[in-house]
């Protein structure tokens, strides 16, 4: 892995969390991903199961956690499954976990190789009367392919019918949404490599120059700080482009005069950070475009103050909508009669501003929790309001990412990212 070691505490303290939640009697089992083929014997890149990566921070292929806090024997209250190393493997697909290894990253004393579990299992199996299924119940989640986690529920049903079923999801859901200090920090670095990124565009971006140039200079910072890349599929949009919310091509030439909303950010550690930037291809805003731009920049900042414990996303969502009806009115983009004869199940600013302002962010970019209970200290959202113009060819979105504080505002972990127009005009204009 690229980025530095993590201290195994907050995996242990983790653990510790879920199994205090868990049933008396019951084991939990989390997998990592497959390694997800492409064609003939091409591999997308691995990508670790966020859950088992967050309870035991192990970072590779064909992994297997179980949890069993009431085991008879101590020794398999906590057991982590690998895959065998050897020195063949080590060759051709570098070093692999050993169990020694194991225990420095996760703090798990107990590590079989894969080729024992069906032993193993079937002795905790005989022991236990309740099983947590990890199954993904994000509301954002579409998954069609069947998962290694799939694989291995539907192989223990089927040999062990009579047990019970728990779900892992709910318990996960509220336990990542709510950040311990190592995970803000590490997240923190993932802000901090993604500022970077940015700087370097202010400095590089000119009339003429392409998208996909835009995104080779980010993914260079990004890795040459220990990132893997981008936390996410970048979008850079450039002129009417930046009006397709999930722009990702990123193939078309930046002209003079036009904006580029960029949505783009760096990764460490499997945390994601989030940033949304809309910078002026020439250097300088025209006069609509700043006005516009300074709209979504308040709505933002006040959007902001709102994230404090207790909130509930949908009223908090309904309270910023009435902020940017106010600024759409305020740019003519809407009129009073647009306002009383809207629906309310799609407000009149809809039209201009379609997607929501904040989601959690964590090891996932669109992270755990659930939406309908009060917001706590140490969860981390996105801001980012958005004003998109079709019929003036350019689009604004503005995001940054956020820590809620027990008291006062929110912690800003993006506060380092240029953002104020003055300010980007003045780096983008400096040589």
């Amino acid at each position: 892995m690229k980025y530095h070691p993590i201290d195994k505490n907050l995996f242990i303290k983790n653990r510790k969390n879920f199994t205090a939640q868990m049933k008396p009697n019951s084991i939990a089992v989390f997998n990592s991903n497959d390694i997800y083929p492409i064609s003939a014997d091409s591999m997308m890149p691995f990508e670790q199961h966020r859950d088992i990566f967050y309870l035991s921070g192990v970072d590779q292929e064909e992994s297997v956690l179980l949890l069993f806090p009431d085991a008879p024997k101590e020794k398999h209250r906590e057991v982590l499954f690998l895959k065998e190393t050897s020195e063949l493997i080590a060759i051709w697909e570098g070093e692999k976990l050993t169990k020694e290894k194991a225990f420095d990253v996760s703090g798990i004393k107990t590590v079989y190789w894969l080729s024992d579990l069906e032993k193993v299992f079937f002795e905790i199996m005989t022991q236990c009367d309740t099983v947590y299924v990890n199954t993904n119940e994000h509301y954002r989640s579409h998954v069609e392919t069947e998962t290694r986690e799939d694989r291995f529920t539907k192989w223990w049903k089927n040999k062990y019918p009579a047990h019970s079923v728990a779900k892992s999801n709910p318990i996960l859901q509220r336990l990542r949404s709510v950040k311990d200090q190592v995970e803000l920090d590490l997240m923190q670095i993932a802000c901090n490599i993604t500022e970077k990124g940015f700087r370097r565009l202010l400095d590089f971006v000119k009339p003429d120059v392409w998208e996909y140039n835009i995104e080779a200079e980010l993914l260079h910072e990004f890795i040459n700080n220990r990132s893997k890349g981008f936390a996410y599929t970048p979008i850079i949009a450039s002129g009417s482009n930046a009006n397709v919310l999930h722009y990702i091509e990123n193939n078309q030439q930046c002209k003079a005069g036009d904006l580029i909303l960029m949505d783009v950010a760096a990764e460490y550690a499997n945390y994601s950070s989030d940033l949304s930037r809309t910078i002026p291809v020439s250097g300088t805003y025209t006069k609509r475009q700043r006005e516009v731009y300074d709209a979504v920049l308040r709505v933002k900042n006040d959007a902001t103050k709102m994230l404090v414990p207790g909130t509930i996303w949908a009223d908090y969502h309904v309270e910023v909508g009435k902020l940017m009806t106010s600024e759409l009115l305020g740019l003519g983009l809407l009129d009073k009669a647009d306002v009383q004869n809207e629906d309310p199940d799609w407000p009149a600013y809809k039209k201009y501003f379609m997607h929501g302002t904040s989601h959690h962010i964590g090891l996932d970019t669109h992270d755990y929790g659930i939406l309908t209970e009060p917001m706590q200290a140490n969860m981390v959202f996105t801001v980012e309001p958005g004003i998109y113009i079709p019929d003036e060819g350019f689009g604004i979105r503005l995001e940054d990412d956020v820590v809620i504080q027990e008291k006062g505002a929110p912690f800003n972990l993006m506060a380092n990212i240029p953002i104020e127009a003055e300010e980007i005009e003045e780096l983008m204009n400096k040589s």
